[in-house]
């Protein structure tokens, strides 16, 4: 399933969309910006087939909505593949490395290591039984 995405394509295996789908149910139902992600996403989707050279067979109006001519850059992002006009990808790589730069940006990078496991409790050496007498030797 592919559909647009910010300025490129975003081009999804089936069990992804059918995940996404799950998610954007899962909102709640009401609230404006749920309803609108879920029409933009939706609205503009398309089963794309392969040619016979296994070639994706963009729509026009997906290929015009994303400024596509007969280049593109192609970039895999975690579970879609994304599908840019190379001056959108060359703009948005220019905005990206600012934002890298901005402090105030709320994302850690590298993400701080896994806190250690708890070592396991040293076993408390238990009192010797007072109730236990010590055995009298036999007398010789």
């Amino acid at each position: 399933m592919i559909t647009l995405l910010d300025q490129c394509l975003a081009a999804y295996a089936p069990a992804e969309w059918a995940r996404l789908e799950t998610q954007l149910a899962s909102l709640p139902a009401f609230s404006r910006s749920v309803k609108t992600l879920a029409r933009l996403l939706t609205s503009r989707a398309a089963v794309c087939d392969l040619d016979g050279q296994g070639r994706v067979l963009l729509p026009p109006s997906l290929r015009a909505a994303a400024s596509l001519g007969r280049e593109a850059v192609v970039v895999g992002v975690l579970n879609r593949i994304e599908i840019w006009a190379p001056v959108a990808w060359d703009a948005f790589l220019r905005d990206s490395e600012r934002m890298l730069d901005d402090v105030s940006l709320d994302v850690q990078w590298p993400p701080p290591p896994a806190p250690l496991p708890a070592p396991p409790a040293t076993p408390v050496p238990s009192a010797p039984d007072s109730t236990r007498r010590p055995q009298a030797k036999p007398y010789r």
